[in-house]
């Protein structure tokens, strides 16, 4: 049984058991219509660098990075360029997004031939990273490359490569470690290449026995990179909880992993490294769980960046007998974070893990009661929050006048990470998530508002740290 965890969290009905033993299959999409937003990432969007009238193959560059936190966009099929214009992604914006006509040839431009470790160095793993466009899969969004050029080479003692897949439904990462498992493990040398003084671990889910057993075996004569279990409880792949249960080392939403010496990338972007590092492919494809109990046949598929929801279920299969759209509710992402889809025809983003579809009678939100006061939510919250006195805080610090800030900022307001945990077990059915990280998100679109919680974004923008005079002690909470 495994050890490793971290104080809070709840236990879920995962709902795993519908897609874990079915393998991934290739899904291609339709001719037609697909959509690229420009802004699959945290940050500014990236540049078209195509114009309507142009033909593009598949892999060929068609939006480049607006800076160093942004990234490149590349075809996913081949066809003409269509438009360029604002379109709807699954939370219902418009995005500014290139349109092309799908012609199903699927010509690829031509790649060098495959990279050997023996040849790679440091600054050749970080620009091709950087070229292939990847960012985070896990649904951060934040640019691969960004995300190692702001780690010093020679602090990172600690490369995580997390494989936990806390998320209810989601499966896609046991299947990676179940039949990809060499990318996994390349993708994470490729970044012990960059970080030469880094250990390398490997973290599963305590019930994943099969891939334990399967990566131990692979790794048993390699003297850097380890494999550990933790234990089955959300949100235990959640970043900073992952950090402590591996290391019990320990920091807060103004710092970065960096600054105790750790790096923490997912299954899915590590596969996108190793693509992009030793075969030259750039960010065009991710493993996507489909599934849900109004489904057909659940599964996993590989799917292309821009391929439209509506293609997705419809190539699954559908729904299940006696069932419509109207009795369902569409989820981008698990039942925790995910948000609902009202319209279908919007497209796969680097980003999109998972399409849950779920009966609407088992979704049926409880009318909001009065707070019981039982404390649920505190023992739960995995940043030790009061959630009941942060959404308190909401309309208190309206009435404060020149600080409407205060006592969200006073209570650690900025620490949630919208895991969802609080509104879970409330018995009064009060929606704290929402209404606490709508409050975070709007700070942090001001860089000055938030102060040194905006560091990782406004570093990148302007060459400067906001949490310059603030203190990150790197070594503190080292063991």
């Amino acid at each position: 049984m495994a050890t490793q965890t971290f104080a809070g969290g709840v236990i879920l009905r995962d709902g795993k058991n519908l897609t874990k033993k079915r393998t991934v299959q290739t899904l291609f999409p339709k001719t037609g219509e697909m959509v690229f937003p420009l802004s699959q990432h945290v940050g500014r969007p990236a540049i078209p660098v195509v114009e309507p009238g142009d033909y593009v193959r598949t892999g060929t560059l068609i939006a480049k990075a607006d800076g160093a936190l942004s990234a490149n966009l590349h075809a996913s099929v081949s066809g003409i360029v269509t438009a360029i214009e604002p379109r709807k992604v699954s939370g219902g914006r418009l995005v500014r997004s290139i349109v092309i006509d799908n012609d199903g040839l699927f010509l690829e431009e031509p790649v060098p031939e495959d990279t050997s470790f023996e040849n790679l160095t440091r600054r050749s793993a970080f620009r091709m990273i950087r070229d292939a466009g990847i960012v985070g899969m896990g649904g951060s969004g934040m640019p691969t490359a960004y995300k190692i050029r702001q780690a010093d080479q020679s602090e990172i003692d600690t490369v995580i490569a997390n494989c936990v897949e806390c998320d209810p439904y989601e499966t896609s990462d046991y299947r990676r470690i179940l039949e990809d498992p060499w990318r996994v493990i390349s993708g994470l040398m490729v970044l012990l290449t960059i970080f030469p003084r880094a250990r390398g671990f490997i973290a599963l889910s305590e019930k994943n026995r099969e891939g334990y057993r399967l990566l131990r075996n692979l790794l048993k004569d390699n003297d850097r990179i380890f494999v550990r279990r933790l234990s089955e409880k959300y949100p235990q792949g959640s970043e900073r909880q992952l950090i402590y249960a591996l290391t019990g080392r320990q920091y807060n939403a103004a710092m970065l992993p960096s600054d105790i010496g750790c790096l923490v990338q997912n299954t899915d972007t590590l596969v996108a490294i190793n693509q992009a590092v030793m075969m030259h492919q750039p960010l065009i494809t991710r493993i996507l769980t489909v599934t849900g109990d109004a489904l057909r046949h659940p599964r996993n598929f590989r799917v292309r960046i821009g391929t439209s929801f509506r293609d997705i279920l419809e190539q699954e299969g559908g729904l299940v007998k006696g069932c419509s759209l109207d009795d369902v509710v569409v989820l981008d992402g698990g039942p925790m974070m995910g948000h609902p889809v009202e319209d279908l025809d919007v497209p796969v983003t680097k980003t999109t893990s998972s399409i849950v579809v779920c009966r609407k009678e088992d979704l049926m939100a409880r009318p909001e009661t009065a707070c019981t006061r039982c404390g649920r939510c505190v023992e739960v919250c995995p940043n030790r929050l009061s959630p009941l006195t942060l959404y308190l805080d909401l309309a208190a610090d309206k009435k404060k006048g020149q600080n409407p800030d205060a006592g969200f900022l006073q209570h650690g307001g900025m620490e949630c990470s919208g895991c969802g945990c609080c509104s879970y077990v409330c018995p009064s059915a009060i929606n704290l998530t929402a209404a606490i990280y709508a409050k975070k998100r709007r700070i942090l679109q001001d860089p000055v508002r938030a102060g040194a919680y905006a560091r990782r974004y406004v570093r990148a923008f302007s060459g400067t740290d906001p949490a310059a005079g603030a203190t990150t002690p790197k070594d503190k909470n080292r063991k």
